[in-house]
């Protein structure tokens, strides 16, 4: 038992970047000139609120973009909600094994990162990957196939929830912060070959106290490594809160020597706004940037939890006042970016999507038994040596 003294006797309150008690991005300033193409440039407003600096100029509070552009970004956080809403309806059917991490309200940030960097830039996530994955340029059938464990998942029915990958996409990792000193490696590589492209490097808070990443920060600014770690901070590292896990929980000032920024992780726009901010920083040869995403997760911590034993439900709804999703779509109306009716039929059509590749996906055949099948993709296409040795002789695959 703890003693008295150890005992944690109050817990220090959530704040929020915005103004307490107002819908995050309600408060819509007129954009005067919108253009009637959608692919030509304009302005949008990011409040002020919306970032804390440290050691950091902040991004520019105006946002160019394209009506193409903006419908994109609620698209896709669209189309990454209804996926895992149907990753969580085939977990509970008994479909899925194992873990299956949900990022049901984080959407913002993984639509957020991925619009702000192009895909040569390089990316390194923790568990919580399917949106990510998405954005990286899979598809819902190749993900959720992969939670079936079949043999056209993205990762051919061996990594599951987590183990995904891509071009440039150096996948979920499953082990908290381990991820986070490859990334710097990655950087490191980058470097080396003298690309023109950064890594961004993503954890959770209750993976921001590792050893391995301070370490990897360490290494990071020694070496001026062309790195954006950025911490996801969803409020709770599995069901303990970031109040009790951590001393001091301005987790953008943890890199002390590395300049940080904290981010209305539910606002898409202000994460667009900061991933190309942070990328010209760091492309200009200043070193790397610790970047902190408030978020929230409405659902557990994985399909197996309830989330309902360590927080109330009382502050799970008070926080889908903030959902990146609705609050989007309230500034596009409003901004007449798209109507609702229009915003409706891409609902649709998304519903139907991720219906019709959840259904493909449901079909896809298992693995089948054999030994070529089971040492796929240990080498690159080409490289293989002409024998790999399994548990026997008689497993040797030639």
């Amino acid at each position: 038992m703890l003693s008295g003294s150890l005992k944690v006797k109050t817990t220090v309150p959530w704040t929020r970047l915005f103004y307490p008690g107002r819908r995050c991005m309600a408060h819509v300033a007129d954009i005067t000139d919108i253009p009637t193409e959608d692919d030509k440039p304009f302005n949008v407003p990011i409040p002020e609120e919306s970032y804390e600096t440290y050691n950091l100029e902040p991004p520019p509070l105006t946002l160019e973009t394209t009506k193409g552009q903006l419908k994109q970004l609620y698209h896709d956080l669209f189309m990454i909600r209804r996926m895992e809403l149907a990753a969580d309806k085939l977990y509970k059917e008994g479909k899925v094994r194992g873990f299956c991490h949900l990022s049901i309200g984080q959407e913002a940030v993984a639509v957020g990162v991925e619009h702000g960097i192009s895909r040569d830039d390089k990316l390194i996530t923790a568990y919580r990957s399917h949106g990510t994955t998405l954005m990286r340029g899979a598809t819902v059938k190749s993900i959720l196939g992969e939670l079936l464990g079949r043999q056209d998942g993205i990762s051919h029915g061996r990594g599951g929830s987590i183990h995904m990958f891509r071009k440039n996409f150096f996948g979920g990792n499953g082990i908290v912060g381990s991820h986070v000193p490859v990334g710097a490696g990655i950087a490191f590589a980058q470097q080396y070959n003298n690309n023109d492209s950064v890594t961004v490097d993503i954890f959770g808070d209750g993976a921001a106290n590792q050893g391995q990443v301070h370490e990897a920060y360490n290494m990071a600014k020694l070496w001026n490594l062309p790195i954006i770690f950025c911490c996801e901070n969803n409020r709770y590292g599995m069901g303990t809160s970031a109040e009790r896990s951590s001393a001091m929980t301005e987790y953008y000032k943890r890199g002390q020597y590395i300049p940080g920024l904290r981010i209305d992780g539910m606002n898409v726009l202000a994460v667009l706004a900061a991933m190309r901010h942070g990328k010209s920083f760091v492309h200009a040869g200043n070193g790397p940037l610790l970047f902190e995403f408030q978020t929230y997760r409405y659902a557990g911590h994985s399909v197996s939890d309830p989330g309902t034993t360590y927080r109330s439900r009382e502050e799970i709804q008070s926080e889908r006042d903030h959902d990146p999703i609705a609050v989007l779509k309230d500034k596009l109306i409003a901004w007449s970016v798209v109507s609702e009716e229009e915003a409706k039929a891409m609902e649709k059509e998304v519903r139907s999507k991720v219906d019709r590749e959840a259904e493909e996906a449901n079909h896809m055949p298992i693995p089948e038994p054999r030994l070529d099948v089971l040492f796929q993709d240990i080498y690159v296409p080409g490289s293989e040596p002409p024998q790999q040795r399994g548990r026997t002789v008689d497993e040797t695959c030639y």
